[in-house]
């Protein structure tokens, strides 16, 4: 079998093959049947495609397996059976000079809480398709589409867990973000701390529109990269056909492009054919690939879905917020034992505010069961914050409970020296790909002297490489002692953190309380000891984020170390400063807006609004009821507060402030509000909304962006008929007539389904309804809409809201 790891090594470019869908249907393929199913039935159709592109000179071939999985397949269908017959197919046509990519597309649903899935019942699904590639022959496992962090994860684990190819994985963006909120650099954090071995984009745009991903992507990569564009965007021409107008010279000519700037392995996407892959590769013959440099010195970087936190090099000292920890919070402790988590979001809620890029987790209080609760709290966080989080806990069953449950690349708190952690754990975090502080500690003596520190600390960095755990997952902590102590405690801390930043090349952070612990006006020792601590070389301090002087004193400790870009957060931050008055500003060096007050303190339908916007599911309900008790009418309560928050949420999805985690959190909050009021509103005989009718076409069984749109139309007060999907026209347009349907929506995500739309237009003017049509999907443009004669397309949720407004008659 090749090596494809080996190739990776090499000078070489790897030419990876092209589009499948549109050559498999103009050999045959029905519309609306599987691929995966009619390969089996036709394979010598499919092995007819292999073969042109291997004469078109590509070294890599994608099974047709996109849709292999069982969420994709029909019940029946032996999962593991079709996939190794796939590859074996390719296999064949591969013989040893080729690379077989084992394909692994989304499975059209979200893990929980987004979904209904749970991480682990992801991972098995992913694993059963994998095992069946990889005894097929498959020279890597290829995740190809993927728009959710959290299902990429999922896939890399199920690789990791069912063989030992090497992993691609490719993500698809939305302008510079994937459709759950993770932009370009952050995918990359995350896969290259799950040891991803190629790691790219495809799908979604032209070459000419990929090159601001690409970029984004690069300055912390430091694997190779794969580009596999579309052949432009899809069109539709006056016979109903959809073309990609992109020909193969001006796609090859746009797509080395990406050679330009430093891809490994470029190939094609929707549209593209054989003829574009022979152009692409004559425009690399010849050519050699070395092997780009990062720009971005950090050296480890945690991310949550929706955001990225590097430290080390010249990146800003971060405050991990330390108050979720039940130590001394009596309040805190007696909800964690009574498995409530109210007091412990409040928290979280007062950190992100004070503007902490990272909050540390930690429910070890007495009578708590740590692996139950734990990975509850982290799930509950992920979906209702964006800031990566610290996993603290002494329990590594409930450490790796909740690296099942997080979405990102958490920090874990901590790995010491004692006997068998760092051979439990290391491997654990390498798994999930989770960075970990490194306590240097083993035995029962306490390593006073710097010295001994960085014996202990050299000694675990040499055993967690050993177990294959990569440098980038490590942080040290230079353990803090107290100075009330031991006078030299602190002189010891910073000579630990110069050896492991000037020497070692590890970020580093430390629990900075400590140092003062026992001594008078502690905050200004912590804050002192902090700016000395910077100016060693701290990455990180675990500490509380709301001390004003521990702000101030960071702040200007960046500036004066350059690690504050023409000072410009410190005059964004202090310009107005006073030492009687100092401002609220955030630590770690990023600003946080704060939102202002719209109404009284106090006032239930104002809270009861902003617990809309924050995603508040858990409090809705009681402050609903609050809002009546208070003489609010039940419409009143919808339309003075629900309302206007998910109106809110909207705009903030729109300034890109929201994502869709935050949006259907948001919209499920409303949904849960809804279902109480809905008795009072009935019993007042309101008015219903109009009624709208949803359906993915017939053919298409993908169903996440409509499930979204219909959500959001109930919030907006639509009564909508959720007909599901692969919905044949005749049942569409039935449904609308008997429901006096104002608005029909149809989705559509392939090129091959979209057309299918029309049937529904076509079959209303048949019987003289005039029902306007929108249509959506990933695919779908202005012009395909305005060809087919739709009344309009939206590109997301919200625009979806707004259009079927308009269409309705209820816009305001």
């Amino acid at each position: 079998m090749p090596d494809f790891r080996g190739a990776l090594r090499g000078a070489d470019f790897l030419l990876f093959d092209g589009g499948y869908g549109t050559l498999l249907q103009s050999r045959g393929l029905p519309p609306g049947l599987s691929p995966e199913i009619w390969g089996l039935k036709a394979p010598e159709v499919v092995a007819g495609v292999h073969r042109e592109y291997v004469a078109a000179g590509a070294r890599v071939l994608t099974t047709n397996t996109f849709g292999g999985s069982r969420f994709k397949l029909a019940g029946a269908t032996d999962v593991r059976s079709l996939n190794r017959e796939m590859a074996a197919l390719a296999r064949s046509v591969a013989g040893d000079s080729v690379f077989v990519a084992g394909s692994v597309g989304p499975t059209g649903h979200f893990i929980e809480p987004l979904g209904e899935v749970s991480f682990r019942e992801m991972v098995a699904a992913f694993r059963e398709q994998i095992q069946g590639l990889a005894e097929g022959g498959a020279d890597l496992i290829l995740g190809e589409t993927h728009f959710d962090l959290a299902e990429a994860r999922a896939l890399i684990i199920a690789a990791r867990e069912a063989c030992s190819l090497p992993v691609a994985l490719t993500m698809t963006f939305e302008g510079l973000a994937t459709l759950t909120g993770s932009d370009p650099l952050l995918c990359v954090d995350a896969l290259q701390n799950m040891g991803v071995d190629l790691i790219g984009t495809n799908c979604s745009a032209g070459p000419e529109q990929m090159v601001d991903t690409v970029r984004t992507m690069l300055p912390r990569l430091s694997v190779p990269l794969l580009v596999q564009p579309n052949a432009g965007l899809p069109e539709l021409d006056d016979n109903g056909k959809t073309l990609f107008r992109l020909a193969p010279e001006a796609f090859a000519e746009q797509a080395a492009r990406f050679a330009d700037l430093g891809a490994k392995a470029v190939g094609g996407c929707c549209g593209t054919t054989p003829e574009h892959i022979r152009a692409l590769g004559g425009r690399l013959a010849g050519r050699s690939w070395s092997r780009p440099e990062p720009t971005d010195d950090a050296w480890t970087v945690v991310t949550s879905r929706a955001r990225s936190v590097a430290l080390g090099g010249s990146h800003p000292c971060a405050v991990i917020g330390e108050r979720i920890n039940p130590t001394g919070k009596k309040v805190l402790t007696a909800e964690l034992q009574a498995g409530r988590l109210d007091e412990a979001l409040r928290l979280a809620t007062e950190q992100v505010e004070a503007g902490a890029p990272i909050l540390d987790v930690n429910v070890g209080a007495p009578l708590v069961r740590e692996a139950e609760l734990l990975p509850t709290l982290v799930r509950t966080l992920a979906a209702r914050l964006p800031l990566p989080l610290s996993l603290d806990s002494s329990d590594p069953a409930a450490v790796e409970e909740a690296l099942w449950a997080y979405p990102g690349s958490p920090l874990v708190n901590s790995v010491s020296g004692e006997p068998g952690r760092m051979e439990t754990l290391g491997p654990l975090c390498a798994k999930f790909g989770a960075p970990f502080i490194l306590l240097p500690l083993e035995g029962k003596k306490l390593p006073v002297t710097a010295a001994e520190r960085i014996a202990v600390i050299e000694k675990l960095l040499s055993q967690a490489l050993s177990l294959g755990i990569p440098k980038r997952l490590v942080v040290v902590d230079a353990l803090a002692l107290t100075v009330s102590s031991k006078p030299e405690a602190a002189k010891h801390c910073l000579a630990v953190i110069r050896h492991c930043s000037e020497v070692l090349g590890l970020p580093t952070t430390l629990g900075l309380s400590n140092i003062s612990f026992g001594l008078p006006a502690r905050e200004l020792l912590n804050s002192t000891f902090l700016a000395m601590a910077a100016a060693a070389g701290l990455s990180s301090c675990i500490a509380n984020p709301s001390s004003a002087r521990l702000r101030e004193s960071l702040g200007a400790a960046e500036v004066l170390l350059d690690r504050d870009p023409q000072a410009g957060r410190y005059i964004h931050n202090f310009s107005g400063w006073t030492p009687a008055a100092p401002q609220v500003v955030p630590a770690g060096g990023a600003t946080t807006p704060q939102a202002a007050p719209d109404a009284a303190p106090g006032d239930p339908l104002s809270t009861l609004r902003r617990a809309v916007i924050g995603g508040g599911k858990d409090a809705i309900v009681t402050l609903c009821q609050k809002a009546l008790d208070a003489g609010h009418p039940a419409f009143a309560v919808v339309n003075e507060a629900l309302i206007p928050g998910i109106m809110e949420v909207g705009e903030k999805y729109e300034r890109k402030e929201y994502f869709l985690p935050q949006l259907l959190l948001s919209a499920e909050t409303m949904q849960t509000a809804f279902a109480h009021l809905r008795p009072l509103l009935e019993e007042d005989g309101g008015p219903k909304g109009p009624v709208v009718v949803m359906a993915t076409v017939e053919g298409d069984i993908h169903d996440i962006g409509k499930n979204i749109v219909c959500l959001m139309l109930k919030n907006h007060g639509f009564v909508v008929h959720d007909l599901g999907k692969d919905v044949p026209a005749e049942r569409i347009v039935d449904e609308a007539q008997v429901s006096g349907a104002k608005v029909i929506g149809l989705s559509a995500l392939m090129t091959t389904t979209m057309v299918r739309m029309e049937d529904t237009i076509r079959l209303l003017a048949e019987r003289g309804l005039e029902i306007p049509v929108m249509i959506g999907g990933a695919v779908v443009t202005e012009h395909f809409a305005q060809a087919i004669g739709a009344a309009g397309h939206s590109t997301d949720a919200v625009s979806a809201v707004r259009l079927a407004k308009r269409l309705a008659g209820t816009l305001q």
